[in-house]
């Protein structure tokens, strides 16, 4: 399976973060998609134009050029997204709804999550993997 990079992935690898590096490194060795979700584009770049960090947007600039960045684009993402939100209603576990709407492109594309944040483990089906463990 093909991976879709989480806001803390990216932000690790910004700072140049040696694990996650090396198994974005080995993911593209071995012939794996790997992309940004577009929710998380969104946060990093307006974290870095928030915080003036010219040289680190030019960074991510490339880095967005080098990987896919996947867009909120089909009506299947967000009925994904309504599934998820009123599963997790229901059962009183609520996730904030832009991790409703990764969660939803990640299964939507088929895709694995890669992710330091443990709460999308309520999420049915929900491939994750954190990068930044052993």
């Amino acid at each position: 399976m093909n991976y879709t990079l989480d806001t803390n992935m990216i932000s690790a690898l910004m700072r140049d973060n040696i694990r996650v590096k090396k198994k974005l490194r080995d993911a593209v060795f071995d012939g794996k998609e790997v992309s940004i979700n577009g929710i998380s584009y969104y946060e990093i770049r307006r974290g870095l134009l928030a915080a003036n960090a010219s040289k680190k947007l030019k960074v991510f600039d490339v880095f967005c050029r080098r990987f896919r960045v996947l867009l909120l684009d089909n009506q299947e993402i967000f009925d994904r997204a309504s599934k998820i939100y009123a599963d997790l209603r229901k059962r009183g576990k609520l996730l904030p709804d832009a991790d409703i709407l990764i969660a939803a492109m990640t299964l939507t594309q088929n895709l694995i999550l890669v992710s330091a944040d443990s709460h999308f483990s309520r999420i049915d089906s929900l491939a994750v993997e954190n990068w930044l463990k052993a």
